[in-house]
């Protein structure tokens, strides 16, 4: 029967791929996903497919049982866009100005409502009951997977499975890792106040936009020689503003960006001497400062017999390559549903096949290989299809 299903999938492709287009035009920011939560609705009641909306913010979770009992098999996909301007040159670039997916949430979406189509049409035929979560602002922390959990989606679930469509992985592979895969993923920010003045009597002013980039390099100092070489870790400075005059010594000075690491310790340790700088740096230039350090999403850490089991299903599948991948230190608040059930979350390799329009995420012409989702589809499929032989004590 999985062999129909794969079947099925691929005949359903081309409506995979205009969901997928119609969204990528008509995208929403983060906590801000109400026409694109309706669609989704919509699609599972057409179906006639049991489905909730307004979970824990704009999150929608629709449900399929099985002819036969037994386990609750879960599938998340995040449904969220950027705040970028959308530079790609395709007829189903973003109608919204400033506002794309630059991350492939609309793939992730598609993939999911097309899985959904097709197992319900095998409902009579699957065992146990399966669980589609549609996630509003993955994107934002504090994110929407804390506050789905909150109002329930997660009641009764067994397992659950994700995947991200990776675009600087080629098309065709699975990048599957048990343990930690990806990074605790914090932000902060400081703002310096000094004494502003005219820019031709300098002594005359405590300069916070010196003070700013003086800071900026002596952050650098806390990955390279505050951490163990041995645990991966980040500190990136993501902006920095200041002034708005060519002759004025600016009176304050903002800077702000995000930490990146795999265990608490890291964390903490980078967070003490971050503190302990920003301190010592701003008392040397007589200014004063604020820090706003926030924690974001935990590290995404897989369980290991699901990420066996996922990696094996994934195997199965014709022309698909699996690979072991290495942590990596971007985040993902899929994190939090791994805290409360067992499951896994993988890459799914959507690289598109001309190098010139491959570019990473977040970038304003980032895209996706399409076929990819029809691969994460299927290997979404095998996992639902054979998870309660797999575990059936």
């Amino acid at each position: 029967m999985l062999e129909n299903m794969f079947l099925q999938l691929e005949q359903y492709y081309e409506e995979m791929v205009e969901i997928r287009r119609y969204l990528h035009q008509y995208p929403e920011l983060s906590f801000q996903e109400v026409k694109t939560a309706q669609y989704i609705l919509s699609f599972y009641k057409k179906l006639g497919i049991s489905v909730e909306g307004n979970i824990g913010g704009n999150g929608v979770v629709a449900k399929i049982y099985g002819g036969k009992p037994g386990k609750t098999v879960a599938f998340r996909a995040d449904f969220d866009a950027l705040p970028i301007q959308d530079e790609k040159d395709v007829p189903y670039k973003s109608k919204i100005p400033g506002v794309t997916h630059a991350c492939g949430h609309d793939g992730h979406t598609a993939t999911l409502l097309v899985l959904a189509k097709v197992m319900n049409e095998y409902k009579e035929s699957l065992t146990g009951t399966f669980v589609f979560v549609h996630q509003h602002a993955e994107e934002y922390s504090p994110g929407g997977a804390k506050p789905m959990i909150e109002a329930g989606c997660l009641e009764g679930v067994d397992v659950i499975f994700g995947t991200h469509l990776w675009a600087t992985l080629p098309t065709g592979s699975i990048s599957y890792r048990a343990g930690s895969m990806m990074a605790a993923a914090d932000r902060f920010e400081v703002k310096i106040q000094g004494k502003g003045g005219h820019g031709a009597q300098p002594h005359k002013t405590k300069d916070s936009l010196v003070t700013a980039s003086q800071l900026v390099l002596n952050l650098q100092q806390i990955v390279s020689r505050r951490v163990n070489p041995i645990e991966h870790s980040v500190l990136t400075i993501g902006y920095l503003h200041s002034g708005n005059a060519f002759n004025i010594i600016a009176d304050t000075a903002i800077l702000g960006g995000t930490v990146r690491t795999f265990n608490v310790e890291t964390q903490a340790i980078i967070k003490e001497e971050m503190e302990r700088i920003i301190n010592g740096t701003c008392l040397t230039a007589n200014c004063s400062y604020d820090f706003d350090y926030h924690d974001g999403y935990p590290p995404v850490v897989n369980h290991q017999e699901e990420t066996v089991f996922l990696a094996n299903c994934a195997k199965e599948i014709p022309g698909v390559e699996v690979v072991e991948g290495d942590p990596d230190l971007t985040g993902e608040d899929f994190s939090y549903y791994l805290q409360h059930v067992k499951g896994t979350f993988f890459f799914t390799g959507a690289k598109p096949e001309e190098e010139e329009k491959a570019f990473g995420h977040h970038h304003p012409k980032f895209d996706i290989n399409e076929k990819a989702m029809l691969i994460a589809a299927k290997t979404l499929c095998s996992a639902a299809y054979q998870y309660h032989t797999a575990f059936e004590k």
